[in-house]
């Protein structure tokens, strides 16, 4: 029967022994297999029905969340962080993916790692005349206040890397000290 707020066959119960003719109702045999069948389509009913969750991160089954970042890319999440950072990470990073290897989604992700709302990221790109764009190859200059309560310098370092574009150079200061000069592209 159709349920007039959800607009889909209501299905718990007896509703597939509710199918059959009159007359199979009364070959128990057959009422006891079909019960079995109906309890068997059940469970995948009941996942059937949970699907347009499992792709809301607020919502979905903790084994989902780094299952769902890594459809855009994000493998860096750390498994020991708690289940509402590391979905507050996939759901910021998600609604940040639009901004990705420019200067606002650089400075949005390394706040997103380290806390660090501030970051500076300074590049050296921009819109130029024909024949007046620099020579050099393009360079971000990246500085965060720290490494925030679960990365590590080359996990910064890793992550910064796989976000810019690969023939994009930069430094990158964490805590006043330069940890590096880099060309992005592949880890």
């Amino acid at each position: 029967m159709l349920s007039p707020t959800h607009g889909h066959v209501d299905w718990r119960g007896d509703w597939l022994v509710r199918q059959l003719p009159v007359g199979m109702t009364q070959d128990q045999f057959l009422v006891r297999f079909v019960t079995l069948i109906q309890q068997l389509a059940g469970g995948l009913l009941d996942h059937l029905d949970n699907m347009p969750h499992l792709a809301d991160v607020t919502v979905t089954p903790e084994p989902m969340v780094r299952y769902l970042g890594s459809w855009v890319g994000l493998d860096w999440i750390d498994p020991m962080l708690d289940q509402r950072s590391q979905r507050e990470i996939v759901r910021r990073y998600c609604a940040d993916l639009m901004w990705r290897g420019t200067r606002r989604g650089i400075q949005r992700l390394l706040a997103l790692v380290t806390g660090d709302d501030d970051a500076i990221v300074a590049d050296s790109g921009g819109i130029f005349l024909h024949g007046q764009a620099p020579d050099a190859p393009p360079h971000v200059h990246m500085a965060v206040a720290g490494l925030g309560p679960w990365a590590t310098a080359a996990d910064l370092l890793d992550i910064v890397r796989s976000e810019l574009p690969a023939s994009v150079t930069f430094d990158l200061i964490v805590a006043g000290r330069p940890v590096g000069q880099h060309l992005s592209g592949p880890r």
